[in-house]
């Protein structure tokens, strides 16, 4: 059964939502307000509001060495606010209901990107957490990308400089790496190569 979107009505204000209804990636589209939503299985959920100054270190660290290492080759990474539409089997806006903006995301396949973000599934998805967002991040997103099929996915705790990796086993269940934090260097599985030593990454924090 599919969802039912509300019909549309101009809304200019985060106040005219209902947060009851269902709303689609179009009626994402159509808001005039400044203030960042996502939308997961149809339902609103509130960003949190500017990123702690931590949370910009860490993000502005990570996305400088990714960019560095995907020089010449076809992955590219993206930050947010970057609109990634899940799960992708269409094009067409009404019939998406999922739209997430992970703090940074890496894609290898061209034909997902567009000029409106990505639509499919990132290979790599990276979030770090702020005090206001842990409950969404561990729970809702989780679901999300495990479901979706994201191939690694990072969760970075700035305050508590800590990071957990998770992949899919062999029947698509994300398995978590042991707790990294200062001292450790952490590579990726999608990115062969790839490593990040986080005494960089959290050294100011």
């Amino acid at each position: 059964m599919g969802y039912k979107t509300p019909e549309t009505k101009p809304i200019t204000k985060v106040e005219d939502l209902d947060f009851s209804k269902i709303y689609s990636y179009r009626d994402y589209l159509s808001w005039t307000f400044e203030e960042r939503l996502e939308i997961i299985k149809g339902k609103i959920f509130r960003m949190s509001p500017a990123p702690y100054t931590s949370h910009q270190r860490v993000s502005q660290k990570l996305n400088f060495r990714l960019m560095l290492f995907l020089q010449n080759h076809k992955c590219e990474v993206f930050t947010a606010p970057f609109d990634v539409r899940l799960p992708g089997y269409t094009p067409n806006d009404g019939d998406i209901y999922t739209v997430l903006q992970p703090d940074l995301c890496v894609i290898c396949d061209p034909s997902r990107i567009d000029e409106k973000g990505c639509l499919g599934t990132p290979d790599l998805v990276v979030e770090i957490l702020s005090p206001d967002n842990n409950r969404k991040e561990l729970h809702n997103k989780f679901d999300i990308f495990e479901e979706s099929g994201v191939l690694e996915y990072g969760i970075i705790h700035p305050a508590e400089r800590t990071v957990v990796q998770y992949q899919p086993d062999d029947k698509g269940r994300y398995q978590a790496s042991r707790l990294c934090t200062i001292g450790d260097t952490i590579h990726s599985a999608v990115l062969p190569g790839f490593e990040l030593k986080l005494k960089e990454v959290f050294g100011k924090n």
